[in-house]
């Protein structure tokens, strides 16, 4: 879809179609046209309006923010997506930042028109490919053309990474195996500017002796890989390495989940897709950092040969894991890939996980956690990451919930002596193989609720959303600034 800006009344451009936002039910403003058809249809500005006669569509519009802009963009877009028009216009919206304004409805429009159609027999095609703006502003501020269109660049660019990691979290177990994401990665290296790709099969595994990583592989057809992709542009700023989560599907081993559970867990390999999906914005963006992804891509199944509860497994880092359940699996992987993270002295260390069903008790689908030991670096994660629209929360760790996780017979158990707590205590066993000189660098990210609900929201469809995305880089974007 192309998104251009004139200096034009809005009168003065011609389009298939005029979109006006009733912002916060105000039908008094300058914009609105069609009083007297309001009072016929009884309109009062809280649900979408589309008058054929006068070809305008009127979307409500709660507030000037900049998620409320995503929100409204995605709602027009799948209001008109199905009408015979090629293009639409509609006046300018800023909120503070010009540019975020812009960004952040070519986002909504671009995340609210995605969809997942590749086993349908009948695929939707659409006709709108163009949106024009009109440079006369709700608030009357003079806009600048150069920051419009540089938000119409960031927002595709972050959109697009985001669909980019739907597309893959999105994709059948069947498909989508460790082999598989390790295609795209390389792919995706290709294709990028400043990216390689590095695929490390079962033999480097057993040569790193990633002994956990590879035990939670062991009763799977697939074999593992680990993925690490690297973004290098000339004199970066800082080192940042990510760490996802990707397991491609989750049975829940011999600790079998229920049926009922099992359906979704196609979604468990969000933390990796993630991780690809900042690279390919970083990439785009030219951000000024070395960023790493390194994704631990594995099926967790049943079998003769599977790991048991009441194993120990030796980690990567020499840890010894005392396994009492094998659905706690993704923490397993996780450990050996952030020893492994932790060779290239990051300045920053991230993972990302669909870790634990207990985060979405505590905090709903919605919200993605944010855990770790430095909480300066937590609360300027959340912070900078807040316009991204994105929730998340942080969550805390203490020394009563670090007891839960002790085992006797080995230097940490795989799940904690409590059901309570659960997501913190995932967080506090990973805090186990992070080196005392990265405990201040590093954050954890469980984006269990958010990465794949089954049902619309906001400017997401029923499915995964891309979680993790776009949050990051909006964190990365602001680092950026402060380098300058």
């Amino acid at each position: 879809m192309k998104f251009s800006i004139v200096d034009k009344k809005i009168d003065d451009i011609k389009a298939d179609l005029e979109l006006i936002f009733v912002v916060d039910k105000n039908l008094k403003h300058k914009f609105i046209k069609d009083e007297k058809t309001f009072k016929f249809t009884n309109y009062k500005g809280d649900g979408v309006l589309l008058l054929s006669e006068s070809k305008r569509v009127y979307v409500p519009l709660s507030k000037l923010g900049y998620d409320e802009l995503r929100i409204a963009s995605a709602k027009a877009y799948n209001a008109i997506k199905a009408l015979n028009i090629k293009s639409i216009k509609l006046n300018s919206y800023v909120v503070k930042c010009q540019k975020l304004s812009f960004h952040a409805i070519v986002e909504g429009m671009l995340l609210g028109g995605y969809e997942f159609s590749k086993y349908k027999e009948k695929k939707e095609t659409y006709s709108l490919k163009e949106v024009i703006f009109s440079s006369d502003e709700f608030n009357g501020e003079k806009i600048r053309p150069d920051d419009a269109k540089d938000g119409f660049l960031h927002g595709q660019i972050m959109a697009n990474a985001t669909n980019f990691t739907k597309d893959i979290v999105n994709e059948i177990p069947e498909i989508y195996t460790p082999l598989k994401m390790a295609q795209d990665a390389q792919n995706l290296a290709k294709e990028l500017k400043n990216v390689t790709c590095k695929v490390h099969d079962e033999k480097f595994l057993a040569k790193e002796k990633m002994g956990a990583f590879l035990a939670v592989n062991r009763a799977s057809i697939h074999p593992p890989r680990l993925i690490h992709l690297t973004y290098k542009p000339k004199s970066p700023k800082k080192r940042i390495v990510f760490v996802g989560k990707g397991l491609t599907y989750d049975s829940g081993g011999l600790s079998l989940k229920p049926a009922d559970y099992m359906i979704t867990m196609k979604a468990d390999k969000s933390g990796a897709a993630a991780a690809l999906g900042i690279i390919k914005g970083a990439s785009e963006l030219e951000l000024p950092f070395e960023i790493h992804a390194i994704l631990g891509a594995t099926e967790n199944m049943i079998g003769g040969n599977a790991y048991k509860p009441d194993d120990v497994l030796i980690s990567r880092s020499g840890v010894s894991i005392e396994v009492r359940n094998t659905d706690a699996e993704g923490r397993l992987v996780l450990a050996d890939c952030l020893s492994y993270a932790q060779d290239f002295k990051p300045d920053l260390l991230i993972d990302m996980a669909t870790l634990t069903g207990a985060c979405v008790v505590g905090l709903g689908e919605y919200t993605s956690a944010i855990m770790g030991n430095n909480e300066e670096l937590k609360a300027q994660f959340k912070a900078k990451s807040a316009k991204s629209g994105e929730l998340n929360t942080v969550l805390e760790f203490n020394p009563y919930l670090k007891e839960l996780v002790k085992s006797q017979i080995a230097d940490i158990s795989n799940t904690a002596s409590s059901r309570y707590g659960g997501a913190i205590t995932a967080g506090i066993f990973l805090d186990k193989f992070i080196k005392d000189e990265y405990k201040d660098k590093w954050i954890h990210q469980d984006i269990a609720g958010p990465a794949y609900i089954e049902k619309a929201w906001g400017y997401n469809q029923a499915g995964a959303s891309g979680a993790g995305v776009r949050m990051n880089l909006y964190y990365l974007q602001a680092l950026a600034k402060e380098e300058k």
